[in-house]
């Protein structure tokens, strides 16, 4: 791989995480040159990790080349949250036979770091934590194509779930990651697929109510 590559797939990698995880938020302008300035590298492969971006609805661009985060409809949300809820819910079945107790240590493990980002009023670990935590269940299932599909959306959510965070205003970890980590447990999937859709569509509903 050459400089030029490399450079572009490491503006990719950030960026696309900096948007997943809330730290742009929903509307917000970005410029080539500003990204290459905060990555140390040349237009050239900013451009390129915009287009890719783009292409996966992470970033939306004008008629007139202005970059932006979407401000996405309620329709939006809704698809997308719908979305969530069918992938998500089929990986966390397929992850259940899986779910050993080190895997529910752990993700007991990442739900304290949740309840720290709250302490801690710091919204964009919260999202990157709160991911995790569903990253680390979903890995058990062994389905890369879906897990994949599922990591597009959180991207295309990114942004919105910040603002959600704002209206939320969480003093605990989400509620249904109790009842995730009690069905994992008991090895109950009825329960955990509830857990899980419920989890993952509540508070995208609050956005659109």
């Amino acid at each position: 791989m050459d400089k030029i590559s490399l450079a572009h797939d490491r503006v990719y990698k950030g960026l696309r995480m900096r948007i997943m995880c809330g730290e742009i938020k929903p509307g917000q302008s970005l410029t080539l040159r500003g990204i290459g300035k905060s990555y140390g590298v040349s237009m050239t492969p900013s451009r390129e990790a915009v287009r890719r971006l783009v292409a996966e609805g992470a970033l939306a661009m004008t008629a007139s080349g202005r970059v932006l985060t979407p401000e996405l409809s309620n329709e939006r949300i809704e698809e997308l949250a719908a979305m969530r809820a069918l992938i998500e819910v089929e990986l966390s079945s397929r992850a259940l036979p899986r779910a050993h107790l080190a895997l529910i240590d752990r993700l007991q493990a990442i739900n304290a770091r949740i309840a720290q980002a709250i302490d801690e009023h710091d919204a964009v670990s919260y999202i990157k934590t709160n991911l995790e935590f569903h990253r680390t269940l979903y890995l058990r299932a062994q389905a890369p194509a879906m897990l994949a599909t599922a990591e597009t959306v959180w991207l295309q959510l990114g942004p919105t779930m910040r603002a959600l965070y704002g209206k939320l205003q969480r003093k605990e970890p989400p509620h249904f990651h109790r009842i995730i980590l009690s069905t994992l447990s008991a090895g109950d999937e009825p329960g955990l697929r509830v857990a899980v859709r419920s989890d993952v569509t509540q508070g995208l509903r609050m956005l659109t109510s």
